[in-house]
C-alpha cells in the first residue's frame, strides 16, 4: 500500500484485511510505500553427507595409539549421548593433526558409528583472514542443505537454525560427526556446537583451547621408528620397488632425526627423493646437513616447514613473539623457569608470554616440571627470525651475557657448596650441598651448552669464564665427558682472546679431564702445555700447579721418577708463592707415587705430612684423601689397625660430604686391610660394597680395581669360582678403559685363581697382587 502526503502533514493508516498494512501506529512524513514480503520455507530432503570428509592420505602409518584413543573418544556410547561431545586434536604446525583426525573420522563412518553422516569445515584459523564463525555455520549449513537464500543474516540465528537441522537429522537419519579443522580459537568453534547429545564433533587446532570443555589429545612428534616407515610407505607408494629407505638404514635414520621426526618434513624430505628417483638417501641427508637455513631446504614447492611455522608465529603478540625468539637462544634442550626469568630480563617469570607459546604449541612442558623445550626445527625458525634483524640480534646478544653472568655467578655459589671451601662463600643463595647439588643437576645441559658459547667472539669472554667455574662440579659428578667438551672449547676460545691465564687453566682442566677419562698420555701432553705457558707468564703458583697436575699424570703412566720430579718442583713453586694448600696437595701427590714405587715408609712420611697440611687450613675433604691414602701405607709397613683407623675415618668424611666414589675407594681399601689381617668374610663384604658403589658412580677404573681386590679376597678364602668371576668383570672393565697395565695384572690373577683360559699377561706385574689404585 502507498500513499501520498504533503509536507508538514501527518497521517495514519487505516486497518484493511487481506493484504493491506495497518499504519495507524505509525506517523510519517513526506511519500511513504508499505510492502509485505511472505518467506515460505521448503527445504526438501536433507542429503546425506556421509562423503564430505576429505580423502584420507594413501600414505598414512603409525600414530595406531593416539588413533585408538580418538576412536574410543568417538565410539557410541549406551544412551547414545556421550560423556564429552567434544574431541580437540592439537599440536604444534606439521605434527599431522589433520591427516590423524581424517583418518579417525573415516574410520568411525566405516563402523557405523554416525548414519546421520560427517561434515567437514577448515577454519583457516592460521592464515592471514581466518574464516569467521558466521562463515564456518553457513557452510555447514549449506552442507546439511539449506538453501543459502533461508540462511539467516546473524550468528545467533544461523547457530540455532544448525542445532535445530542437525537435532532434525539425529531423529531421521542419526548421529553426525563434525569436523572442525585448523581453528584458532574457541569463538570459531562454539557456535559450530550441535545442541543434540548424539552428535560429535573433532577439532583440529595449534592451540590448547580449554574453554571447549574437550577431550584434549596432544599430538607429539613421532618416534624414530615410526618417522622410519613414514618415509617408506611415502616412497612405496610413489613407487613399490623403491630401495632407497631399506637399504640405507643409517642414512634414513639421519634424515628423520634432520626432520626433527615431524610428519610435514618427513612429507617433504619423501616429495624431494621421489621428485629425482636417483638421488641417494644419504645425499639428501648431506644437503639438509650442510643447509644453513635447514627450514628452507624442506620445502617440495607446495608445502614447506617455514610457511608452517609462519602462520603460528604471525598470530602472537608483542610479547610472546619475542620471547619466542629469545627461548630459541637458550642453551640446552630444555630451558628451566630460572633461565627464562633471566633471558626475558625481568624479575618474575613471564608467565602470560608463557603460556600462550604453550598453548600454541610453540614451546612444550619439558621431562620435569618447571622446564621447557622447543622442537629442533622451531627452534631453528626463530633462530633465523632473530638472524634476519639486526634489532633482534641485539636483543639476543643481551639476553645471552644476562644469562651467562647469571650463571657465573649461581655457579660459583654453588661450587662453594659442594667442594665444602674453606674460604669465605662468593654470594648466598643455597642452603648447602644438597641444595646445590640439585640446581646443578637441573641446569646441567644448560650450564655446558651456555659454556659452549665461548666459541662465539661475542660470548667468549664470559663463557671462557663459566667454563672454568664449572670444572668443581664437572669432577664432583665425574661427568668427565662434558668437560672434556667444554675445556676444548675454552681453550680455544683462551687462545682467541690472547688470554694466557685463562688459557693455561682450560688446558689443565681438560688435562684432569682427560686424566679421570684414562687418557693419560693426552693428559700428561696437555698438562705440559699448560706448565709452559704459565711458566712463559711468570706466574710461579699456576706453574706449580700445572707441575702438580703433571705429576699425578705421569704417575697414572707408570712414568714414577719423572712424577716424583714433578711433584718436588711443584712444592718448589707453590712453597715460594706462600699458597699451604698447594703444597699439601703435592706431598699428597709424590705420597701416592712413593706408594706405587713401593717405597712406603717415606710414603708414609709424605702423606702424613700432607694430611696435617689439609688440616691446617681447614680443607676436610683433602685431608680425608691424604688420610686415606696413608692408610694404605700403613697396611704396606705392617701398621694394620693404624690402616683400618685411618680408612674408616676418611670414609666418615667422605660419606658427611657426600663423595660417592671417595667412599667407594675407602670401602675398597679397607677390604684389603682386612684382608691383610685375615678377616676375609668381612673383605669380600667391604669389597662387594665398593664394586657396587663404583658402578653406581659410573667409575668404570674404580670399580675394575675393587673387582679385582674382591678377587683376591675371595681367593684367599677358597671362593675359587667366586674370585674368577670377580677377575673377569676387572678385565672386562679394563679392555673397556683401555688401561693395559691394569689388564695385564688381572690376567696374572686370573692365572693365579687357577682360571684355564686366561691369555698370558703382556708384561709381568709389580710385586703385589692387588691391581693398581
Amino acid at each position: 500500500m502507498s500513499g501520498d502526503t504533503h509536507a508538514g502533514d501527518a497521517h495514519t493508516a487505516v486497518t484493511h484485511t487481506g493484504d493491506r498494512i495497518d499504519f495507524r501506529n505509525g506517523t510519517f512524513r513526506g511519500e511513504a510505500i508499505g510492502k509485505k514480503v511472505e518467506h515460505h520455507h521448503h527445504y526438501g530432503p536433507m542429503p546425506h553427507v556421509e562423503d564430505a570428509l576429505p580423502p584420507t592420505a594413501a600414505e598414512f602409518t603409525g600414530r595406531v595409539e593416539e588413533l585408538d584413543t580418538l576412536l574410543a573418544a568417538l565410539a557410541p556410547h549406551p544412551g547414545g549421548h556421550a560423556p564429552v561431545p567434544v574431541t580437540a586434536v592439537a599440536g604444534m604446525g606439521g605434527v599431522g593433526k589433520t591427516a590423524l583426525t581424517v583418518r579417525a573420522a573415516h574410520t568411525a563412518r566405516e563402523h557405523g558409528w554416525f548414519p546421520g553422516g560427517a561434515l567437514f569445515v577448515d577454519c583457516h584459523g592460521y592464515d592471514e583472514t581466518p574464516a569467521g564463525a558466521e562463515q564456518l555455520v553457513e557452510a555447514l549449513l549449506r552442507a546439511l542443505g539449506v538453501a543459502a537464500a533461508h540462511v539467516p543474516t546473524t550468528l545467533d540465528e544461523r547457530a540455532g537454525l544448525y542445532r535445530s537441522v542437525l537435532a532434525e537429522r539425529a531423529r531421521t537419519s542419526g548421529a553426525v560427526l563434525i569436523v572442525v579443522d585448523n581453528a584458532s580459537h574457541p569463538g570459531q568453534v562454539r557456535p559450530l556446537l550441535p545442541g543434540h547429545g548424539a552428535h560429535r564433533v573433532l577439532v583440529t587446532s595449534r592451540d590448547t583451547m580449554p574453554q571447549l570443555g574437550a577431550h584434549l589429545l596432544h599430538l607429539d612428534i613421532l618416534r624414530p621408528e615410526v618417522a622410519r616407515e613414514v618415509l617408506s610407505a611415502a616412497l612405496r607408494t610413489a613407487a613399490p620397488a623403491d630401495p632407497r629407505v631399506m637399504d640405507d638404514p643409517e642414512a634414513t635414520g639421519n634424515l628423520c632425526a634432520l626432520c626433527g621426526y615431524l610428519p610435514l618434513a618427513l612429507q617433504i624430505a619423501a616429495a624431494l627423493l621421489i621428485a629425482d628417483p636417483g638421488k641417494p638417501v644419504t645425499e639428501l641427508v648431506a644437503e639438509l646437513a650442510d643447509s644453513a637455513t635447514l627450514i628452507d631446504h624442506l620445502d617440495d614447492g607446495e608445502r614447506g616447514v617455514r610457511a608452517a611455522f609462519d602462520l603460528s608465529y604471525r598470530r602472537l603478540g608483542p610479547g610472546p613473539s619475542r620471547l619466542f625468539r629469545l627461548l630459541a637462544l637458550a642453551p640446552g634442550s630444555e630451558t628451566s623457569d630460572e633461565a627464562i626469568t633471566v633471558l626475558h630480563g625481568a624479575d618474575a617469570l613471564p608467565r602470560p608470554e608463557l603460556n600462550a607459546l604453550v598453548r600454541a604449541h610453540l614451546v612444550s612442558p619439558g621431562s620435569v616440571r618447571g622446564y621447557w623445550t622447543m622442537h629442533d626445527l622451531v627452534r631453528a625458525y626463530a633462530l633465523d627470525r632473530v638472524a634476519r634483524e639486526e634489532p633482534l640480534r641485539a636483543e639476543g646478544t643481551r639476553a645471552r651475557a644476562r644469562l651467562l653472568d647469571h650463571y657465573r655467578q649461581r655457579v660459583e655459589a654453588a661450587v662453594w657448596h659442594v667442594q665444602s671451601s674453606p674460604d669465605p662463600a662468593p654470594s648466598p643463595g643455597f642452603s648447602d650441598r644438597a641444595d646445590a647439588l640439585r640446581w646443578f643437576d637441573h641446569e646441567r645441559t644448560g650450564l655446558i651448552s651456555a659454556a659452549l658459547w665461548a666459541a662465539d667472539p661475542v660470548h667468549a669472554q664470559a663463557g671462557l669464564g663459566l667454563a672454568l667455574s664449572l670444572y668443581g662440579y664437572l669432577s664432583w659428578r665425574r661427568y668427565f665427558d662434558d668437560a672434556v667438551s667444554v675445556y676444548r672449547c675454552a681453550t680455544q676460545a683462551a687462545r682467541a682472546l690472547g688470554d694466557d691465564l685463562g688459557a693455561g687453566r682450560a688446558w689443565n682442566a681438560l688435562g684432569l679431564a682427560l686424566r679421570y677419562s684414562r687418557r693419560i698420555e693426552e693428559a700428561v701432553a696437555v698438562h705440559t702445555r699448560a706448565r709452559e705457558i704459565h711458566a712463559s707468564r711468570g706466574d710461579g703458583l699456576q706453574e706449580g700447579k700445572s707441575w702438580d697436575m703433571l705429576g699425578v699424570s705421569l704417575t697414572e703412566a707408570r712414568r714414577f721418577d719423572e712424577s716424583l720430579e714433578a711433584h718436588e718442583r711443584a712444592r718448589e713453586l707453590v712453597h715460594a708463592a706462600g699458597d699451604r694448600r698447594l703444597e699439601a696437595s703435592t706431598w699428597n701427590n709424590a705420597g701416592r707415587t712413593l706408594f706405587k714405587m713401593g717405597r712406603c715408609e717415606e710414603s708414609v712420611v709424605a702423606l702424613t705430612r700432607a694430611r696435617e697440611m689439609f688440616r691446617s687450613v681447614g680443607d676436610r675433604f683433602h685431608e680425608a684423601t691424604a688420610t686415606n691414602n696413608l692408610g694404605r701405607s700403613f697396611r704396606e709397613t705392617g701398621r694394620l689397625e693404624e690402616a683400618l683407623s685411618a680408612h674408616i675415618t676418611a670414609r666418615a668424611v667422605f660419606e658427611e660430604l657426600g663423595a660417592r666414589e671417595r667412599i667407594a675407594t675407602a670401602w675398597n681399601d679397607f677390604g684389603v686391610a682386612l684382608s691383610a689381617l685375615g678377616r676375609l668374610d668381612e673383605a669380600v663384604e667391604a669389597h662387594r660394597i665398593a664394586v657396587r658403589e663404583q658402578h653406581e658412580v659410573g667409575h668404570r677404573h674404580g670399580q675394575a680395581i675393587a673387582a679385582n681386590d674382591l678377587g683376591v679376597a675371595l681367593r684367599r678364602a677358597g671362593r675359587r669360582d667366586e674370585a674368577v668371576a670377580a677377575h673377569l668383570q676387572a678385565l672386562s672393565l679394563y679392555r673397556d678403559v683401555a688401561d693395559r697395565y691394569g689388564e695385564d695384572e688381572t690376567m696374572r690373577l686370573l692365572t693365579v685363581a687357577g682360571h684355564r683360559n686366561a691369555e698370558p699377561p703382556r708384561e709381568a706385574g709389580p710385586p703385589g697382587e692387588a691391581g693398581d689404585r
